[in-house]
């Protein structure tokens, strides 16, 4: 068992201790607070006097005086209404009962087969709403002046644009089209070479024949089955085509 570090009896307990007083870390101080204090003063001494320290003084000879603070009127120009009272300009002196008006002045223009030929006729209008809410009737859309257009139900110039682009395209498409199925078109074999083909299916057919001549009796596994079935299909397949040539003499084959 490990003795404690620390018992709680000592005899080294009852030799006196010295204190040793606690230091306090030294304060803080700023090294800019003698330029921070010079500049407070140098701030507060400059507002000791009533306002700032520096302030013009009015000159004895602008002192107050009498209505120098009430607002000035306008200054009279020559288009007021005083000033043409005022004016010192001479009117045109009245017309003597003596004098005679000046005569054969005529005119061109015809008042009464004016005023006859074009009267003056208030444009048609509507009132819309109960409260009397009135517009033009041109502009109302009750008046039918579309239709009165001259292009009124012709194609526009854009679609038409449109539509001829849409049926030239589909021409073009039209024509792929038949291009690809005259490609792919069925294409007739020639008796010699129907011929070769029916020689090369027999000859397929021979080998195929051969290889499952050769094959052992006994399939004990699944590799000899399925390549047993395998070839049986192929035979098959091919004793169809050998048939099929021999049966028809003409015979189609899809194109390339």
């Amino acid at each position: 068992m490990s003795e404690p570090l620390n018992p709680p009896e000592s005899v080294y307990h009852l030799i006196p201790k010295e204190e040793v007083p606690s230091q306090k870390a030294q304060r803080y101080t700023s090294k800019y607070r003698p330029t921070v204090l010079l500049e407070e003063k140098a701030t507060k001494d400059a507002m000791r006097t009533m306002g700032p320290a520096k302030v013009e003084v009015p000159s004895p000879e602008r002192y107050l005086k009498k209505r120098s603070k009430e607002p000035k009127l306008h200054e009279k120009t020559q288009g007021s209404k005083e000033a043409r009272h005022t004016s010192t300009a001479r009117k045109p002196a009245v017309p003597a009962r003596t004098d005679k008006p000046t005569m054969g002045i005529r005119t061109k223009r015809d008042s009464i087969n004016t005023a006859t030929a074009a009267p003056i006729r208030a444009r048609p209008a509507c009132v819309d709403t109960r409260g009397g809410h009135k517009q033009l009737l041109e502009n109302s859309g009750l008046v039918p002046k579309y239709i009165k257009k001259k292009h009124y139900g012709e194609v526009p110039q854009y679609l038409q644009r449109l539509h001829e682009e849409e049926m030239r395209a589909q021409e073009k498409y039209d024509a792929l089209v038949k291009e690809q199925r005259e490609k792919r078109a069925m294409k007739h074999l020639t008796e010699k070479e129907r011929g070769a083909a029916l020689k090369g299916l027999k000859k397929s057919w021979d080998e195929l024949h051969q290889e499952y001549q050769g094959l052992s009796f006994v399939a004990d596994n699944e590799s000899k089955k399925s390549h047993r079935l395998q070839l049986e299909v192929s035979m098959k397949q091919l004793e169809d085509d050998i048939q099929l040539f021999e049966r028809f003499k003409t015979i189609y084959i899809p194109g390339k």
